[in-house]
């Protein structure tokens, strides 16, 4: 079991790589072992590519003459359920059944309607040994923007503000005020990097004017989400310079402008969240971190929309000024980046 569980353990390393890139698929590694010792090693690089089985079978065969020898008495660890249809690419488990893998070992299973159980069933009919839940916990959490998609019909939610040492979220004079340090400030923007959306209200374009790139990070900008009821934002806002795709929900219309998608909701007296996460639901969206205002955010816990909650809190005191959300949870981590300190919760 503890062999299992380091080559699983790997699984999960290499699968975290795809972060930036696989979405709306789930990331996914994979090992194959011969004698002890891994041979080859994969993990899905890009949505609508070569999962990760394909790519670990592809580097045995690239890297030895006897590959089909090898393969066939080796195994495949793989955190998460090979699939067993066709979609953009064939199956995987057909794949290991090809090279006559007698062994594969999954992290756990997979919740898609297509899948669920079906890749793990067809491979036991041609007669290869299948062992499931090796780290199953830390493969599911390796996948929860993806089994939320899948399990809830809604986007993945990661709530994130900067609150004062004294519990203040801004101003109440709709001035700016920098809470955190550069060191929270990079962090952040790897988070969007690795998210598809981001989302804010009206005060929050209108007062910061922010550019919800990634910046002082690498990767990919997220998909822009801003709530405007009455379309009353100023065009020339950062937010609809073009330079990714826009979402923006209102009363007044739905068209599209290039990048800027407007999507008109009927009702903004109630479930706007619900609305809002529906609609991003469809459009691909598996993940959604929210940063403000303090209005957008409440709006969310109210409605108990949300997963995960990142939580700063700076040095500096305001004395009086917005209150920062409130919050119960389930504490996952707590950290230091410089000066601030960061805590990490989940809803449950």
């Amino acid at each position: 079991m503890v062999q299992h569980e380091k080559y699983m353990q790997r699984c999960i390393e290499l699968a975290e790589l795809g972060i930036d890139a696989v979405s709306p698929n789930p990331m996914v590694g994979a090992v194959v072992v011969f004698e002890d010792k891994v041979i080859g090693e994969g993990y899905h690089h890009k949505y609508g590519q070569a999962h990760a089985e394909v790519n670990a079978i592809n580097q045995v065969i690239d890297k030895f003459e006897n590959s089909d020898e090898l393969l066939k008495q080796s195994a495949i660890y793989v955190s998460l359920e090979p699939c067993a249809h066709y979609g953009k690419t064939p199956p995987c488990a057909d794949l290991i059944i090809k090279h006559q893998i007698p062994k594969v070992i999954v992290g756990c299973r997979d919740p898609f309607a297509q899948v669920d159980g079906k890749g793990i069933e067809k491979l036991k009919a041609a007669g290869v040994e299948v062992i499931v839940g090796i780290l199953e916990e830390e493969c599911q959490w390796l996948n929860r923007r993806f089994f939320t998609r899948v399990q809830k019909h809604r986007p993945y939610i990661i709530l994130k503000w900067a609150q004062t040492a004294d519990g203040f979220f801004a101003p109440d004079d709709n001035s700016q005020l920098w809470i955190t340090g550069t060191e929270s400030r990079k962090l952040v923007h790897k988070w969007r990097s690795e998210e598809d959306a981001i989302l804010i209200g009206k005060n929050t374009a209108a007062i910061d004017n922010p550019q919800l790139n990634v910046r002082y990070g690498n990767g990919k900008s997220p998909k822009r989400v801003v709530i405007d009821r009455k379309l009353e934002l100023n065009s020339n806002l950062n937010i609809f310079d073009q330079s990714v795709e826009t979402f923006i929900f209102n009363e007044v219309k739905t068209d599209v402008d290039g990048k800027n998608k407007y999507i008109g909701l009927e009702d903004f007296e109630r479930y706007v969240p619900q609305y809002v996460l529906f609609q991003l639901y469809l459009q691909d969206i598996q993940s959604v971190i929210i940063e403000g205002g303090a209005h957008t955010l409440n709006s969310f816990i109210e409605a108990d929309l949300w997963d995960e909650a990142r939580i700063f809190t700076g040095e500096k005191e305001l004395k009086k000024g917005i209150k920062a959300p409130f919050l119960s949870g389930v504490i996952i981590g707590e950290y230091s980046p410089g000066n601030d300190k960061l805590l990490v919760l989940v809803n449950g």
